[in-house]
Order: structure tokens, then sequence, then C-alpha cells
């Protein structure tokens, strides 16, 4: 059996034994009947309103929990039969749902032991302190707080053990991104909420007791579907970030540069366009492999972003061609800039292993650089088209050299 197998399954029997040790239950059977009817319906609604986290192949449910609450009503045993209803309640609709993951059984097992410890920690330690803090002003209140950061610092501890079990749980570092996804205001809202529920139970007060959990409800669903929608939208610019992003580079790929065309288009801006090419790639990949080829690619585009400014739009366009958009330069400056950059790449071999030896792989980069306005007149797709003539120019000019042509100077 798996480790953490054991340890679900020891928590649960863990549970059932300090459940037996609080015998009998501490209410009326017909009013614990009641409350237990009452928050088996509302935990059922609830079972719908958690979020969900994943570390390693480790998922675990996070959301309102009205446990401390019946556990002082109704102690550690009536908790525990409450716990048992509830999650197994859970379990066998998962099952008949088909929607129970490989380790439900054992998951189950995992929320009654876990939830019956933890709040039978609180239960002593509320009893055992109400004396002493019932005649300090909102004394109740800030008991309920103590005694609910305790389960809360309780359950936390539960589950990075029930992680490390899983051999999901490497370095204090882990424990610390844990935890940074955890909130105050969470626990500080389940004392509020348990607090409240307790004194209407003592107090019988069964209207007010159901309104609380109507609009604690309603409050959940409502931070829930904000939250839903965040991850959607987070979900949604990531997927459009690995549409527009050459993944091997890290920059941004063709389709990226056809958008920026036409944000371009007919604004007049004037910029240079420029189309590089690996010079004899083919031979690298010939006398090397793929993987060199792509290291030395990798390392040409990292070239790319060191030395491109922030209003520049680098791309890999195909292969090992890439393309530049400098904007914000003169002419002039676009030459230098390009002169300086092929000769960085060429006093600058690529540093590889190959065939388990260092290799220092030199490569140079051909450029075909047009300068022009962007106007209604000159379509950027057509100024790319002359920039990469003057690529195909430079290439058969010899190679690790850069072609330009001015086009304002034609213009005038």
């Amino acid at each position: 059996m798996k480790k953490y197998m054991i340890y679900d399954i020891s928590l649960f029997v863990i549970s059932i034994f300090i459940g037996l040790l609080f015998l009998p239950l501490e209410v009326d059977i017909f009013k614990y009947l009641i409350v237990f009817s009452i928050y088996l319906l509302f935990s059922a609604i609830y079972s719908n309103l958690r979020i969900t986290y994943t570390t390693g192949n480790v998922s675990y449910d996070h959301g309102m929990t009205y446990s401390q609450s019946f556990a002082l009503f109704a102690g550690p045993f009536g908790l525990l039969l409450f716990e048992f209803v509830h999650r197994f309640t859970v379990y066998f609709q998962r099952k008949y749902a088909k929607t129970a993951d490989e380790d439900e059984l054992t998951d189950t097992f995992y929320n009654v032991g876990a939830h019956v410890i933890i709040n039978t920690v609180g239960y002593i330690l509320f009893f055992a302190l109400y004396p002493y803090v019932d005649t300090i002003p909102f004394g109740y209140f800030l008991l309920f707080s103590f005694t609910a950061v305790v389960i809360q610092v309780l359950s936390y501890s539960l589950i990075l053990i029930a992680i490390a079990t899983t051999g999901n749980l490497h370095s204090w570092t882990q424990v610390v991104e844990f935890l940074k996804t955890k909130s105050i205001l969470d626990v500080g809202k389940n004392a509020l909420t348990n607090g409240l529920l307790f004194y209407f139970l003592i107090e019988s007060q069964w209207e007010m007791l159901i309104v609380l959990l109507i609009l604690n409800y309603m409050v959940n669903k409502s931070f829930l579907s904000k939250q839903e929608r965040i991850q959607n939208e987070l979900e949604r610019d990531r997927f459009r970030e690995m549409a527009y992003t050459d993944f091997m580079t890290g920059l941004s790929n063709r389709a990226m540069m056809d958008k920026e065309m036409e944000k371009i288009n007919g604004t007049d801006e004037a910029l240079a366009i420029v189309v590089a090419d690996i010079d004899e790639f083919k031979k690298i990949n010939d006398n090397y492999n793929h993987a060199i080829g792509d290291i030395v690619i990798q390392h040409f585009a990292d070239i790319l972003k060191s030395r491109a400014n922030d209003k520049d739009c680098v791309f890999r366009s195909g292969g090992e061609e890439f393309t530049l958009f400098l904007r914000g330069r003169s002419y002039t400056e676009c030459v230098e800039f390009l002169e300086s950059l092929r000769m960085n790449v060429s006093v600058h071999p690529v540093e590889v292993e190959f065939n388990d030896s260092p290799t220092s792989i030199s490569y140079t980069v051909s450029f075909g650089l047009y300068f022009n306005n962007m106007s209604q007149d000159l379509k950027m797709e057509r100024a790319y088209i002359y920039a990469d003539q003057l690529l195909l120019e430079a290439k058969g000019l010899g190679r690790n050299r850069l072609v330009i042509e001015n086009g304002q100077e034609s213009n005038s």
C-alpha cells in the first residue's frame, strides 16, 4: 500500500478513536438531527463552491467549512458522525456521476479524519479558554478567531504532510509557495461565520442560522465566479501568448509579425525592415546535428534580444530567418546598429557540447535592410519583400554582409 494511502487511513482511524472518547452526544438527539440535516444540506450545496489547487500530481480542495461550529455544538463524536455521512455522500455522488478520482476513497478517509482531528483540537481549546475571555469585550469572537487560526495551521500542516507522502514536496521553497496561496482573510471569514453559526445554534435561532448560510453561499458564489473569471482571463492571455510566441527562442513568431504589420500599415512611420538569415545553416546541421543547430538559432536570438531596444520588434519569421522592425531610429542609426550586430555575431562563437567535448561554433549572419515611411502607398508587406530581396543580394555577394536601401532617398 502506498504511503499516502496509509496516511489517509491512519487519520481516519485516529478520528474514530477520538470521536468514541467523547461519547455520548452532548446535545439533545432531536436538536442534533435538525442541525445535522441543515448542515448536511448546505454542505452538499457548498461542495460545488470549492477551489482546487494542484501540487505535482496532487490535487486538494479549499473552501468554506462549518465543521468548527458543528464540533462546538455537538462535540467531536457528533462531528465524526456528520463528517462521515457528509464525506461519503459526496464520495458516492462522484462515483455515480463518474467524476471520482482514482484515489477518491482514501481522499474521503482523509477528509473525515483531518476535519475531526483538527476541530477536536479547536473544541478543546475553545472550552478550555472560554472562562478566561468571557468577561473581555469581544472575547467570544477573539477566542473564535484564535481557535480558527490554530485549526487552519493544523489543516495546512496535514495537507503538507499528505503532499510529502506522495513524494511531491522536496523543499521549504515549495512550503512557502503553498502558504502564499492562502489568505488571512479566509481565516477571518471562517472564524466570523462559524462564530455566528455557533451563537445561533446555542440560541436555537433557526431562521438566522439559515439566513446566514444562504448569505454565505451567495458571497462565496460571487467570490468563486470572480476567481473563475480571473482564471479564464489568465488562461486566455496564456493561450494568446502561445499563439504569438516562438517557444524555441522566446521571440514573437510570424503570426505576431503579420499582426504588427497591420498596426503599422498606413501610419507613415519611418522605420527599417530588416530580414536576417544565419549563413550556411544547413552545414551546421550536417556537420553537427539539428540539436546543435537549434542552439545556434537560440544564440542568435539571445543576441538580438539583448541588443534591441524597447521600441524595436524582433521576430523569428521562419527556420533560421529573423525579421526586425527598427523603430525610432534614423537611417544612419539603423545601418550602424546592424553593422555592430553583424560584427558581434561573427566574433562570438557558440559554446556547445559535441561528442562529449566542448566545441566552439563560429557562424555569420547576412542582413537585408529597407528603410522608408510606411505610408498608404507603401504597404508593410511590400516593404518586407524589398528587405527580403536585399537579403538575397547579401547572400549572393558572399554572405556575412549588410545590403541596404534607403527608400526615402528614392522618394525625394
